[in-house]
């Protein structure tokens, strides 16, 4: 079984949701990247996603392209992005995915993308440009290497819900709005739709992402689902702290975690 899918499994027997928090590979230096990681997963994170920096993040919001800007200005690479994996894989046993644009896996080479994945320890990787009509693009790859490509779903799928949740593997990365990533005051999206569309063709687990800005947030988000990813808030506290961001962030995911496992279901008004 797939760290991954051992997390869920773990989290639904005890009842609890997941967090999981994003950042940048490279923002502002891998080494501080490599502080991070282990210290967001200390102070509660479940799983953590990696974002491999590009050139033209066309998914991301503007806190998250200048953090690709500045890894990239500071040299990072896939290969030193995969060595930091592998060291890190030396220090815990939870879930890490890569998240990255699918002309980087092209460029660095379909086989030797998820043998290295395979190698250095990465559970799943996340491709938010690549369609899910698109995705046999890299399932034979990854499927062979045990690594897992989480779907992705939006409020505009539509029709399309039913066809990409039933086939989900891992969890479904929810979109909770249309747009780019940032972090948002409010959200139009009735989530209570939403995510009974969802549910009516998967049993997998559903986190949802994009926009949320803290725990507040995070709290009403879990009602609805399996699970929330924080990422724009946690690269804005990079880019403010830089190197010395580690104390900051792990205070924040600690509340993060505080608010996602205080609550199970919104009162009936809310939802209604």
């Amino acid at each position: 079984m797939n760290r991954i899918e051992r997390k869920f499994e773990e989290l639904k027997k005890g009842g609890k949701k997941a967090l999981i928090p994003f950042v940048t590979a490279g923002d502002p230096d891998l080494a501080t990247t490599e502080m991070l990681v282990p210290a967001m997963f200390a102070a509660g994170a479940d799983l953590v996603e990696i974002g491999v920096p590009f050139s033209d993040p066309v998914a991301e919001g503007p806190v998250i392209q200048k953090a690709s800007n500045r890894a990239l200005s500071s040299g990072t690479t896939l290969v030193k992005i995969f060595e930091m994996v592998g060291r890190l894989r030396q220090k815990t046993d939870e879930p890490i995915l890569l998240m990255l644009y699918l002309n980087s896996i092209f460029r660095f080479g379909k086989e030797r993308f998820f043998r290295l994945c395979t190698k250095n320890g990465v559970d799943g990787v996340i491709v938010p440009d690549m369609p899910y009509e698109e995705r046999d693009e890299i399932q034979a790859e990854a499927e062979k290497s045990g690594v897992i490509p989480i779907s992705m779903v939006a409020p505009t799928s539509h029709e399309r819900i039913a066809m990409i949740a039933s086939s989900a593997k891992g969890f479904l990365y929810c979109v909770s709005s249309t747009g780019v990533t940032g972090m948002r005051s409010s959200f139009n999206t009735d989530f209570k739709d939403f995510f009974r569309a969802i549910k009516q063709h998967t049993e997998i687990p559903c986190a949802v992402g994009f926009g949320i800005s803290g725990p507040e947030q995070a709290k009403r988000m879990a009602a609805y689902c399996d699970g929330v990813i924080v990422g724009s808030a946690i690269v804005n506290l990079v880019e403010r702290d830089g190197s010395g961001a580690v104390p900051a962030i792990s205070e924040f995911v600690r509340d993060l975690k505080q608010a996602v496992g205080e609550i199970g279901t919104l009162p009936s008004a809310e939802l209604g």
